[in-house]
């Protein structure tokens, strides 16, 4: 008996000390947001327009620390051995959805060692044609495509969104595509542009600049719904296959073991930034449309990426090194 009271006191001790800690939050500690990616790229960009509005609101310093490399597995890494005292979170992309099934000794279990604490927004993926191949519209791409033409198509990496959202197509439809693997946006919209490769497929973030330049011919987004960025861009659903979705998204996580009260309320202090009509503008004139999911809801979406992507990966033997 007497253990068992000790046991419960424990428990009881470690409730409160939690509480007292949610309760205090923030105090006059930097939080710091790891943006898993280096400089310059959509994560990064999230992050440092997030930033200072929460620095504002909650009256404490925001920090944005990069740390990039293994299609952001390796700053998610850090998030999760970090302290779970509501001082480290950090900003994902749709990569967070892929990595538990193509890193193999991943350091870490996306469901188990990481919370999602707010699902920030969603944006199309824009598959797009060089100058040089000769491709004007996804019709014309399709009835090459049925008609058995071979083609390649480069993505920001194996595994990323673009390489699986068109595997998966292809696969389907029987398309005779061959993926090209770049490392990162910068040298695939460089060969591009150079008609390299004929067809490359990235967040609209990357692509749409070279959209506006004319450098590259959009030929369809991944969204069920086009997207207002692009309005006279078909959908690859209203172009003959209806279930066909697959959005970029980024989301803010926490080491798992945060409390509930401190993942609570950074998950409404972020949809309250993104209330905010320069913030909402920013972020829409990157093609993000705003979600600001909560936890629940937000950890729902990273589960089920993890694993319809999973599964697909599994199916077809996807390795990282393609």
């Amino acid at each position: 008996m007497n253990k068992l009271l000790a046991g419960l006191m424990s428990v009881l001790c470690i409730s409160g000390v939690a509480q007292a800690q949610s309760n205090d939050w923030p105090t006059q500690k930097t939080i710091k947001m790891i943006a898993v990616f280096p400089p310059g790229g959509s994560v990064d960009q999230v992050a440092r327009i997030l930033a200072p509005a929460l620095q504002n609101q909650m009256k404490q310093n925001v920090i944005v620390e990069n740390i990039g490399g293994a299609s952001g597995s390796i700053g998610a890494a850090a998030v999760a051995r970090a302290q779970p005292d509501g001082y480290t979170f950090g900003v994902v992309f749709d990569t967070h959805g892929v990595n538990e099934n193509m890193i193999e000794k991943l350091p870490y279990k996306t469901k188990t060692d990481l919370a999602t604490v707010t699902m920030i927004g969603t944006a199309p993926m824009v598959l797009t044609a060089s100058k040089a191949s000769g491709i004007t519209s996804f019709k014309q791409l399709l009835a090459d495509a049925k008609a058995k033409k071979a083609n390649n198509y480069g993505s920001i990496g194996t595994g990323s969104l673009g390489h699986l959202a068109l595997a998966s197509l292809a696969k389907d439809a029987k398309f005779d595509w061959t993926h090209v693997p770049y490392r990162g946006g910068g040298p695939l919209m460089q060969d591009a542009l150079a008609g390299h490769v004929p067809l490359a497929i990235g967040s609209l973030f990357l692509v749409k600049p070279h959209v506006d330049s004319g450098g590259v011919i959009p030929l369809a987004v991944t969204t069920s719904k086009r997207s207002p960025e692009m309005p006279n861009v078909p959908t690859i659903a209203e172009s003959g296959y209806p279930n066909f979705e697959a959005p970029a998204w980024w989301a803010i996580i926490a080491p798992a073991k945060t409390p509930a009260a401190i993942v609570n309320r950074m998950h409404e202090e972020v949809a309250k930034a993104l209330k905010n009509p320069e913030i909402a503008q920013r972020l829409k004139s990157q093609g993000i449309e705003i979600a600001a999911l909560g936890p629940k809801p937000a950890q729902d979406f990273v589960n089920k990426q993890i694993d319809v992507w999973g599964a697909f990966i599994k199916a077809n033997n996807i390795k990282a090194a393609d």
